[in-house]
């Protein structure tokens, strides 16, 4: 149905074609699949007892004319339902589940009737505001639950052939090309939060029908335009505001329409709204060839990357409006670093890897990957950080300074604005995306995820059997299965966290020192079915410093090993984690442990502890004696803490010169 991207462009290898098998990964994915997702379904359906009410499937009932009653959430909870059927379509394209694929047909059914004939969805307004629609789009992201709808009508069709919910968006998206425009009597603005953009590329790929690629154009090409149109749209409605009985103040750089989107010179405002803004560009320049807007993604990236995110791979540093505050700012307590920016990040890495495969974004995506995303989902699958701190002390999270209200020492239950735990839910289900693309004659292996992937490359048909030990060990074994000889290359990364690497193949060494190409190396030669490529990537424990801006981490040193980044927890340390000390040359091991956290590697370090004598009641003392004790200090990795309770964490340790 739809269109290929173009030759220069490098393509994923689809959901259908990769089959994740893997010793660190499957536990998630099986989790997602006989937890989270039913999990889900119970709370969208306020059927958890204790968690915060959701009523996003009774607003669609509401709206469906099924049964009555009064719109509850926030004017978004429509997303909450959209995210969860995107996440049921990739578990079905990878297994077929009846009474799963039932229970969401249904769903769909209702979804359908709450339609409006023109294609218009959305419950708050049909519910609680029938004649306010399009009339707020800075505050009240009608396009962005428009957006997140669409994706899940492309996933599902994708997964099933079913057409009723791709049916639904298609009209959502029709409508909003008669809204939306330049010409009379049309809305010639654009939605407070991305996410339209993307979705819109998406399903142009799905249908082919170009009109909506270029409604992605429109909107990605309106923003920051003068005059500003949030402003415009304030005044037609007497500057009230959805949020309170103040009136509105627009702040334009929170929305990222302070300067037209390839004029931006650096991540501002709110952070997801930024990522998904990016990947939606990504996808329109992808598909036009624009290299205004390539250039675009890529000066942003980069101050992303390398100004503004966090060692885990978080963005976001700070809470008023979960958002970038300025360069090198980056604060570990009380930094937001919400879940669904990080998500928002692996999306937009994914898509720089499909305009120029290079292994800084697949570095970026597998950073994000390892330690925050999962870091947002306890070990049971119930329980869910929106917020990621890189340092905890549960009595200031828990009392009166409200600069931490956001900081949470232990996951929730489900929030009242629940969008991290289905973007969880959903990323993880089609985690076989994010592992190969291809470009020409060359297979991309970006993340070392075992399991088998088959494609048809040329003339024939090509079966890889990928073995990963990571993020234990450093090392990936692929077995390459033709139905002739075959001529092509396949690139592996070359991850920023190993200076060294080798490769065999079939037991032979194989030279890669002039083969590696924007950090991955090419192996390029006649393959044979049988033949085994062996990856072996050098995994130290490495102490990790900032750079000397960021100033809430001088004198301090983090641990990484692999993709993992690690912490203290008071669970292992005890308390006042902040008085131990990591000496430069301490000795630092790491072993397995089989019974810890569902069975994790640990680092054991030879540090000190800062000791006081006997303090009284002073607050401050002149003649305090202070002695370094020595302390075996244990980190675990980052996405693991808060799994034994609640207590203290620490990313960053001080550091004894």
């Amino acid at each position: 149905m739809g269109q290929t991207a173009s030759k220069d462009n490098a393509k994923p290898v689809s959901l259908k074609q990769v089959k994740i098998k893997d010793g660190f990964w499957n536990y998630y994915i099986n989790l997602v699949r006989d937890v989270v997702v039913p999990y889900q379904w119970d709370a969208i359906n306020d059927r958890v007892e204790g968690a915060e009410r959701s009523g996003a499937v009774s607003n669609f009932k509401i709206a469906a004319g099924l049964t009555e009653g009064e719109f509850y959430g926030f004017v978004f909870q429509d997303t909450d339902v959209a995210k969860w059927l995107e996440a049921v379509g990739y578990l079905l394209e990878t297994k077929r589940d009846d009474r799963l694929e039932q229970v969401a047909d249904e769903m769909i059914d209702i979804i359908g009737k709450a339609q409006q004939p023109d294609g218009y969805l959305n419950t708050f307004y049909t519910i609680k505001e029938p004649g306010s629609k399009w009339t707020n789009l800075t505050e009240c992201h009608e396009l962005y639950s428009a957006g997140h709808m669409i994706e899940a009508g492309v996933a599902y069709y994708k997964a099933t052939g079913k057409r009723k919910l791709l049916d639904i968006v298609c009209r959502i998206a029709d409508d909003i090309a008669v809204v939306f425009g330049d010409g009379p009597n049309q809305i010639a603005g654009y939605d407070g939060h991305q996410e339209i953009e993307l979705a819109l590329v998406k399903l142009y790929e799905t249908t082919g029908n170009r009109k909506y690629l270029e409604m992605s154009s429109y909107f990605i090409d309106k923003r920051g335009q003068e005059p500003s149109f949030f402003e415009a749209e304030a005044d037609r409605r007497g500057r009230t505001t959805h949020w309170s009985n103040n009136k509105i103040h627009i702040e334009p750089e929170y929305f990222q329409a302070h300067a037209p989107v390839r004029e931006q010179e650096a991540a501002v405002g709110h952070a997801v709204r930024v990522v998904y803004m990016l990947a939606g560009m990504a996808d329109v320049a992808r598909e036009t060839g624009d290299e205004s807007l390539i250039e675009a993604c890529r000066r942003l990236w980069d101050n992303i990357a390398s100004k503004q995110m966090y060692i885990t791979g978080g963005i976001g540093s700070v809470a008023h409006g979960e958002a970038f505050s300025f360069d090198y700012d980056l604060p570990n307590d009380t930094v937001y670093s919400e879940t669904c920016a990080s998500i928002g990040l692996i999306f937009f890495a994914h898509r720089m890897l499909q305009l120029e495969p290079n292994s800084r974004y697949a570095d970026v995506m597998e950073r994000a990957l390892f330690n925050t995303v999962i870091a947002g989902m306890s070990r049971d699958g119930r329980h869910f950080f929106y917020v990621n701190p890189l340092e905890v002390t549960p009595d200031v999270c828990d009392g009166k300074n409200k600069n931490f209200n956001h900081v949470k020492p232990v996951r929730q239950e489900w929030f009242g604005c629940a969008c991290c735990p289905p973007n969880i839910a959903r990323l993880l289900a089609s985690l076989g995306e994010y592992v190969y693309s291809t470009k020409g004659n060359t297979i991309y292996s970006h993340l070392y995820i075992g399991g088998e992937m088959e494609l048809a490359l040329g003339d024939t048909t090509v079966k890889l059997n990928q073995h990963s030990s990571m993020p234990w060990e450093g090392s990936a074994r692929f077995e390459v299965t033709l139905e002739q000889p075959a001529s092509f290359a396949l690139a592996l990364r070359i991850p920023d966290w190993s200076e060294n690497a080798a490769v065999l193949i079939n037991g032979e060494a194989y030279p890669i020192a002039d083969q590696i190409v924007d950090g991955y190396a090419r192996i390029e030669r006649q393959w044979i079915s049988g033949d085994v490529v062996e990856l072996a990537l050098e995994m130290p424990i490495q102490r990790v410093r900032s750079h000397p801006l960021v100033k809430q981490n001088a004198g301090k040193v983090a641990l990484q090993r692999g993709p993992l980044v690690y912490c203290v927890e008071e669970a292992d340390n005890g308390p006042l984690l902040g008085q131990l000390l990591l000496p430069q040359d301490a000795k630092l091991e790491a072993a397995f442990a089989e019974n810890l956290i569902g069975g994790i590697q640990v680092i054991k370090a030879e540090g000190l502890k800062l000791q006081f004598e006997q303090w009284g009641s002073q607050l401050y003392r002149s003649n305090a004696e202070a002695a370094l004790e020595p302390a075996n200090i244990t980190f675990i990795p980052y996405y693991a803490w808060a799994n034994r309770g609640k207590g203290e964490m620490a990313v960053w340790v001080k550091e004894r010169i």
